[in-house]
């Protein structure tokens, strides 16, 4: 069994107060929670306040993304140590706005990958189609062939600690989800990728996740779906009631 994990991208919203403010009316509301994982991504400036109000709760802590050096003269970076020394536990690569806003390529979202799990840091690896490669028919050609670049000397042992979010570019803060059999269908043919690069065992061990526009009307769906193990929730996860009820998805 793959235990879901739902994940809130906080993206550049919430000041550090409203951050808090957030965290407490969720670990207020969240109960008992044992056969699901739970994990906010708040901006930089609010995790050193959270590690320590998240610490021996339920719900874990993670980047939105991270640097692929540790120190050195990199102005604006923020390398896996200091995550780790603010208490996260997962940081976030290869985020759609990463790639498509930042620019960043399949070479650099690798080397952050390794480089937070050399750090002791889980790594949420996320891949997608934009509009354009769907219509075109391009939608497996492109996100094959981000899962293979993106696990580069990735060792079998290493992939414990990677999920995968598929996360259809042209469905993110857009209000378009991707049908649950689409979604399934793309999450199949990811399993059917780490199957070649790794082995069938290894496939059905790893989780991956689901993200674009998962509201807490449409996740039920989501969620029932046997390959998809997860929700990397965007606008949802700013809001307390929305992002618990996607959390005690059913």
């Amino acid at each position: 069994m793959r235990t879901p994990l739902i994940a809130g991208n906080w993206k550049m919203h919430k000041t550090v107060a409203e951050s808090v403010e957030l965290v407490e009316a969720l670990l207020s509301g969240l109960g008992n929670i044992t056969d699901r994982e739970v994990l906010v991504c708040p901006p930089y400036t609010a995790l050193h306040a959270l590690g320590s109000l998240l610490q021996d709760t339920p719900i874990d802590l993670g980047a939105q993304d991270v640097f692929y050096e540790d120190q050195g003269a990199y102005t604006g970076a923020i390398s896996s140590v200091m995550l780790r020394d603010v208490g996260c536990t997962y940081t976030i690569v290869g985020h759609s706005e990463r790639r498509q806003v930042f620019g960043e390529g399949d070479e650099i979202i690798n080397r952050k990958l390794h480089a937070a799990l050399g750090h002791g840091l889980r790594v949420i690896l996320c891949v997608g189609e934009t509009k354009d490669q769907r219509d075109a028919g391009m939608a497996e050609k492109i996100v094959t062939g981000q899962v293979q670049a993106g696990l580069v000397q990735v060792t079998p042992a290493q992939l414990a600690n990677i999920v995968i979010a598929y996360e259809p570019v042209w469905a993110i803060g857009t209000g378009d989800t991707a049908t649950s059999a689409d979604a399934q269908s793309m999450h199949a043919t990811i399993r059917q990728t780490l199957t070649s690069l790794y082995d069938e065992v290894q496939a059905q061990q790893m989780r991956i996740q689901y993200g674009g526009s998962v509201k807490p009307d449409n996740v039920d769906e989501l969620m029932s779906q046997p390959d998809i193990d997860g929700a990397l929730v965007g606008g949802a996860a700013l809001k307390a009631d929305s992002f618990l009820r996607i959390v005690q998805f059913r």
